[in-house]
């Protein structure tokens, strides 16, 4: 009888080994490769694959920050309605002749050792921040993508004349970036480049006591100065079917900010711009090449520019009071609306570090009350109505309400 037991509980396992388990198994195993199948088509799309998530349709498409780090994807998903095609975007497509792509090659390798033996070393640039700036009409207002105080409002600096340490000092370069540069800053329309001209200031406008005059009664919050330098040009003329002049370009461009409210340097950026990026052909193809770096090192330095510059908070000064209300040398064109609402302070102290002897900010002065801004006129002027407290005066400085 044991050995009866003993057969059946056999035969039972065997056949469970044989027949049953190795086709759940086998099931299991089709589900896993249908499993990896779907999960690899999903981890592998196409450049300018499209899908829809929540109702909103994503683009798959090249990482701008790809060249920039090896930590970064090269391909990304992003929101079709946020995404723009820049000039890295096309870069691909732009040589397609042979010889001319051997020439390119060729003029850019003896331009970079040209360089390298003056000390110069390769720049790294953002491919978003390249490609943005050459395509847009400067009608366009180009959205700020990073968090500051204020963010209504526009704030007010004055870009001095960069200092022109090139060969072509008879060409005006120095104004001619001075320019680009204001034009860049005002295309994000967040910026308003006050005239040096237009200010009654005698000496120095880094002076400590005349940066105090900046901001307290001009209300402006930042200066800008730099120089521009190691402006190099090379060109070739391509033998084919026509013949072809083509040219390189590299500029070096250098800022300093100054903080008007502390009188103290914030930041020093510097940038030089992709040889490669700067090919121009054709007629006048130097100087396309060499105004085409120069905008290309605006952009190197774009980005964190203007994030020091709209990391100082916004204010404004009282003009003048009287029965009809409280007049602000602020007004649409600084971003004030009607409705807006101000806090207000009397001058404040300027605290300075006992180790360093520097000045490390201005400490708000006695508050005084809040105006609501009832009429825009002018430039950038306003008019405001007393919500709450008085005895305003002229010297007064004006704060947004923060929500």
């Amino acid at each position: 009888m044991k050995k009866l037991i003993l057969i059946l509980a056999t035969l039972i396992v065997l056949a469970t080994s044989c027949s049953h388990i190795p086709f759940v198994k086998k099931k299991e195993v089709v589900k896993k490769e249908e499993k990896k199948r779907t999960e690899k088509v999903e981890e592998e799309p196409k450049p300018g694959d499209i899908k829809v998530i929540d109702g909103i349709e994503y683009i798959y498409v090249r990482n701008r920050r790809f060249t920039l780090s090896p930590n970064e994807p090269e391909y990304i998903w992003v929101r079709k309605d946020q995404y723009r095609p820049g000039l890295a975007d096309t870069l691909s497509g732009v040589f397609t002749d042979r010889q001319e792509r051997r020439e390119l090659e060729r003029r850019i390798a003896k331009l970079e050792e040209e360089l390298k033996k003056k000390g110069l070393q390769p720049q790294v640039v953002y491919p978003a921040q390249i490609g943005s700036y050459p395509m847009i009409p400067t009608s366009v207002v180009i959205p700020v993508p990073f968090d500051f105080p204020s963010p209504r409002m526009k704030r007010k600096v004055v870009v001095l004349p960069l200092d022109d340490k090139t060969n072509y000092k008879e060409e005006k370069l120095g104004e001619t970036v001075t320019r680009r540069l204001i034009s860049r800053l005002e295309g994000t329309g967040t910026v308003v480049c006050v005239e040096p001209a237009n200010i009654d200031i005698k000496g120095s406008f880094l002076d400590l006591d005349n940066m105090r005059i900046l901001n307290e009664v001009y209300g402006i919050q930042a200066i800008i100065s730099g120089e521009v330098s190691d402006v190099y040009t090379t060109t070739s003329k391509l033998e084919g079917k026509e013949e072809k002049e083509i040219s390189f370009a590299v500029s070096s461009i250098s800022v300093n900010v100054y903080s008007t409210e502390t009188g103290t340097l914030l930041k020093r950026l510097s940038g030089r711009n992709p040889v490669s990026l700067s090919r121009e052909k054709g007629e006048h193809s130097v100087e396309k090449a060499r105004m085409r770096a120069i905008d290309l090192a605006i952009e190197v330095i774009a980005d964190d520019l203007l994030k020091t510059v709209l990391s100082i908070d916004w204010h404004a000064r009282v003009a003048s009071v009287d029965k009809d209300g409280v007049y602000l040398n602020a007004g649409r064109l600084s971003g004030l609306k009607v409705g807006d609402v101000l806090e207000v302070f009397s001058p404040g102290i300027r605290i300075f570090d006992e180790k360093t002897k520097m000045s490390i900010g201005i400490k708000r002065g006695e508050y005084k009350g809040e105006l609501e801004i009832k009429e825009l006129f002018g430039v950038d002027a306003s008019l405001a109505k007393v919500r709450k407290g008085g005895n305003f005066s002229p010297s007064d400085i004006v704060y947004l309400k923060k929500d």
